[in-house]
């Protein structure tokens, strides 16, 4: 395990993520000083950090699912969004019950990520509570080669107002690229679970994220993010769908709109000075 940059958390994502996007742009041409700003190699970085931080708290959030529908509905309930080779187990104390997901020394999930290490959950014991706190932790972790440490509280609501359940995620993770590129990124994210809960089929499962989060590159480069249209992310889909995220450098601005729906990896980025540029996602190619 590499030795990583400890990340202080304030307040929360993705958990996750969040779990916000950028980009690649198709070509590399001369840019304005307002577009140096969002710099694309930062913005790559910053993209693969929040969706490691989705990426965990959703596998936190499947895990817990399964134990709840369970336990609540007495039913002998799984989801096959984690394969065979993750081993889970569980201890129940007098008040809490503790997992440890276990991906070993590597474990490619359905949608193409590997990863190896341990995930720690624990929450209270009682599963009928309407609402609960799921304490996430992290041991000798690796995501598609990138080294993270960090932890995440996720207070989870039975069903919200719409009758969906619904998560409130404070995260913090710190993470080290097999190029020794280090990045910290924290966050505090809404994800609402509108389609596909209870299936135990993952590739029909809906979200929309919503919230704020920060990110900070190798070189002290410092993003902050915020929804302005809900993110809609299909786990059928290597990329958000649709929603607005905006931007935030050195007191300037950019958008980047996700789209209408369709599965791709297109975008649009709106710059400072109101140029706007079709870019390329990126998602670990």
């Amino acid at each position: 395990m590499k030795r990583l940059k400890k990340m202080n958390f304030a307040g929360a994502v993705v958990m996750a993520s969040f779990m916000f996007i950028s980009c690649e742009k198709k070509e590399s041409p001369e840019v304005i000083n307002e577009e140096q700003t969002f710099e694309v190699a930062n913005l790559q970085t910053s993209d693969e950090s929040e969706l490691i931080s989705e990426e965990i708290m959703n596998i936190g959030e499947d895990v817990y699912a399964t134990d709840e529908i369970s336990l609540t509905s007495r039913a002998n309930y799984r989801s096959d969004y984690l394969p065979d080779c993750v081993t889970i187990t569980t201890v129940v104390t007098s008040t809490t019950r503790e997992k440890t997901i276990d991906f070993g020394e590597g474990c490619e999930l359905p949608n193409g990520n590997v990863l190896s290490g341990i995930i720690y959950l624990s929450y209270e014991k009682d599963m009928d509570l309407a609402t609960k706190t799921i304490a996430l932790s992290l041991e000798n972790f690796t995501f598609n080669g990138v080294a993270v440490e960090g932890s995440a509280s996720i207070v989870r609501m039975r069903s919200n107002e719409n009758g969906n359940p619904q998560s409130d995620a404070s995260a913090s993770f710190s993470g080290t690229w097999p190029d020794d590129s280090t990045a910290s990124f924290t966050g505090n994210r809404t994800r609402e679970w509108i389609e596909g809960f209870g299936s135990g089929f993952w590739g029909d499962n809906v979200f929309l994220i919503s919230g704020k989060s920060t990110f900070t590159g190798k070189m002290g480069n410092v993003f902050a993010k915020e929804t302005i249209s809900p993110l809609r992310r299909e786990l059928s889909c290597r990329f958000i769908v649709s929603g607005v995220l905006q931007i935030t450098r050195n007191e300037l601005t950019a958008t980047l709109d996700f789209g209408d729906g369709s599965c791709d990896a297109k975008g649009l980025l709106t710059y400072p000075n109101g140029e706007t540029e079709e870019i390329f996602l990126r998602r670990f190619r």
